[in-house]
């Protein structure tokens, strides 16, 4: 691999394949006793089983459509026992700390194309190499329509990353509690396909430890990069930026005991669940061929040759192989050493702009137009309850 060890790739998505690993080594000392990836979320679990097996789902989809606003009034025609479980939990914990949750939405806002481009071609693609994760994405719902499957995810990066995020005119809450509502969906319903069964080496997806290992590659992995290009950042800022996650994950139903409190116990804890399970797989492979042209259908200013040495500049060249990514070597030294220099150029460590700036900067700027335009809305893009796995599984 080149610039990125194994065990750094992995921090990025790695979100479901964490049992096999925790299950050799036994329960590990930061889960405090409890196994988290046996570890689910019970109360939401049951409520909506329940929808599914009623029928009930399309009603509630339609009440839950125009709930946007964090502030906002829970919608009428919810059933009562979901309303009152909404009631509850549409709010932040009582150790959120506003200061810090403001301090990264303006880090968000002054890294906003990095982190664009390192959630959408980092952690997106890597999440089809982890083989849970790719198999449960790819049996569920959302694997057989990749491009609205993908807007969902930009609507919740988007509104993460909003300078409101967590603010009452912002939506990041009510977009973390609507998709899990998605979690418990999937829960119920892919141990009834018998396609996912056959490929699975898990009862049950999305555990604690499994949502644990999807903030790994997202803010542990999207951190580490940052610091590994020399992207200028304050000690407030990175603190800041790893509170945002902390209140994010809790607010996916994660117990506060599992989550790292610092960036030293996130890189360890990641480290520790990741390195063993990145592996190709049939599904990933397929949904990374679907992901990848869908970004090529935007007019990214590059050429596809590109877009794939910019894949494995990110995650790997290991990577880039699993995934079949045709080589251009020509593009390969561009990105390589053009890279740093726009980066360098950009927070203003250079005097001159580099050879190749303006395809760099146009390059980010169709990345992060790629979740304005898809996520900039929910009700463009509404994160739904689904009802039933992959067509024919």
């Amino acid at each position: 691999m080149s610039n990125l060890s194994r065990r750094n790739v992995l921090t990025l998505g790695v979100a479901l394949g964490l049992v096999s690993a925790a299950s050799v080594a036994g329960v590990p000392a930061w889960a405090a006793g409890a196994d988290p990836w046996w570890v689910w979320d019970d109360e939401v679990d049951r409520l909506v089983a329940g929808l599914v097996d009623g029928g009930r789902v399309p009603a509630v989809n339609t009440a839950l459509r125009p709930w946007a606003n964090n502030g906002d009034a829970l919608p009428p025609g919810l059933p009562a026992d979901l309303a009152a479980y909404l009631g509850r939990v549409n709010r932040l914990p009582s150790w959120a700390d506003a200061a810090k949750l403001r301090r990264a939405a303006d880090f968000n806002r002054r890294k906003d194309t990095y982190l664009f481009l390192l959630y959408g071609l980092g952690s997106g693609i890597m999440s089809t190499v982890i083989p849970r994760e790719a198999r449960s994405v790819y049996w569920s719902a959302g694997g057989a329509d990749m491009q609205d499957r993908a807007a969902k995810t930009f609507t919740f990066g988007y509104d993460l990353s909003d300078l409101n995020a967590f603010e009452p005119t912002g939506q990041f809450v009510v977009t973390a509690n609507k998709t899990r509502l998605v979690h418990a969906a999937v829960r119920h319903l892919l141990p009834q396909s018998p396609h996912w069964r056959a490929v699975a080496d898990e009862q049950v997806p999305i555990s604690n430890g499994d949502i644990l290992v999807t903030f790994h590659s997202l803010g542990t992995f999207v951190h580490r990069k940052l610091r590994e290009w020399h992207v200028p950042m304050s000690a407030a800022d990175e603190d800041a930026f790893l509170h945002q996650w902390q209140v994010a994950i809790h607010l996916l139903g994660v117990r506060d005991e599992f989550i790292p409190k610092t960036w030293a116990e996130a890189d360890a804890q990641s480290a520790q669940v990741l390195t063993p399970l990145l592996a190709p797989t049939d599904e990933g492979k397929e949904l990374a061929a679907d992901l990848l042209g869908l970004t090529a259908q935007i007019d990214l200013g590059v050429t596809r040759g590109f877009l794939d040495e910019f894949v494995r500049y990110v995650l790997s060249d290991e990577v880039g192989d699993w995934l079949g990514l045709r080589r251009n070597y020509a593009a390969a030294a561009l990105v390589r050493t053009g890279w740093p220099a726009y980066i360098a150029f950009r927070e203003g460590l250079l005097p001159i702009a580099p050879a190749g700036f303006h395809l760099f900067d146009q390059f980010l700027r169709a990345i992060a137009m790629l979740f304005l335009n898809k996520a900039s809305s929910p009700v463009s893009t509404p994160i739904t309850i689904p009802t039933g796995n992959r067509p024919g599984a």
